[in-house]
């Protein structure tokens, strides 16, 4: 250990790795296999367990579980592991999970997230950088997050659900299907109700690129053909766009879901109230 400042009633097993400038509040347990990186803040009642890292520059409210067991019946024991990167952000009550020995082996945060009170994070996840679950949200086992992905208060995911980067799911949405990248979800069960104009923007995507991801998804989701079916012809109509083709790519890749749709009979609503274009 190097330069930590440890409460003495806190509970570091032998064999844990504590970086500098560390800061260990009253009661907490932190195993012995854990990796805390520098600069890392960890209040009261904290529990960190088994293989788990937490990168610099963490900051970690109380009564926050780290690397517990995964809820998998198909977990026999084995090593698994729980790596969080930097600068994240984790809020009281919240729990993250190792990953499975049957499966992936490993649940994965990125750098600069944020988890709001009592969210949690299931076994074998991979969640981009700069993602924010908001109060109370849920995702199940093997769930994909892309980058810069926000999630409102109560929503909930379903096992093996992907999430294309800049997506934003609404509060309390039940989403069961995999949501397109830039894609923003609301209901339950949750639906496609049209594209996060605000998040397209923030992200430095050009106006022009923006108007090619409103065409291309009226096209994608016109209900003329199928989901999977409609994207070759949205692609040839798209040759120059990066972002029809990453929008693409993802629709094309194997998944155990189908993808949210726009409800039956409703167009999609692609703009915002701010875009004057």
């Amino acid at each position: 250990m190097s330069n930590p400042s440890i409460h003495p009633t806190a509970i570091i097993e032998a064999g844990a790795k504590i970086g500098d400038r560390v800061n260990i509040g009253p009661f907490c347990h932190i195993g012995s296999e854990a990796v805390i990186g520098n600069d890392v803040e960890i209040a009261s009642h904290v529990v960190i367990l088994g293989a788990t890292t937490l990168g610099d520059g963490a900051e970690v409210f109380p009564h926050a579980i780290l690397g517990g067991d995964p809820q998998n019946t198909k977990h026999k024991g084995g090593r698994t592991t729980l790596i969080i990167g930097k600068n994240c952000v984790i809020r009281e009550g919240v729990t993250m999970h190792r990953g499975t020995d049957s499966s992936r082996g490993t649940t994965t945060v990125g750098d600069n997230c944020m988890f709001l009170a009592y969210s949690h994070v299931a076994h074998d996840c991979e969640i981009g950088n700069s993602v924010t679950f908001s109060n109370n949200v849920m995702i199940g086992g093997h769930v994909t997050i892309g980058n810069n992905v926000i999630i409102g208060g109560g929503a909930a995911l379903h096992q093996f659900v992907r999430v294309g980067h800049h997506a934003f799911i609404g509060g309390l949405a039940a989403v069961a299907l995999d949501v397109i990248p830039y894609g923003m979800v609301i209901g339950n069960h949750a639906y496609l109700g049209g594209l996060n104009i605000v998040g397209m923007k923030r992200s430095g995507m050009a106006r022009p690129e923006i108007h090619n991801m409103r065409r291309a998804v009226r096209m994608l989701f016109d209900r003329s053909k199928p989901v999977r079916a409609r994207a070759d012809d949205v692609r040839e109509a798209f040759p120059q766009s990066p972002a029809v083709a990453d929008l693409i790519d993802f629709i094309t890749t194997d998944t155990k879901r189908a993808y949210c749709t726009p409800p039956l009979g409703s167009g999609i609503e692609t703009s915002d109230s701010d875009d004057k274009s």
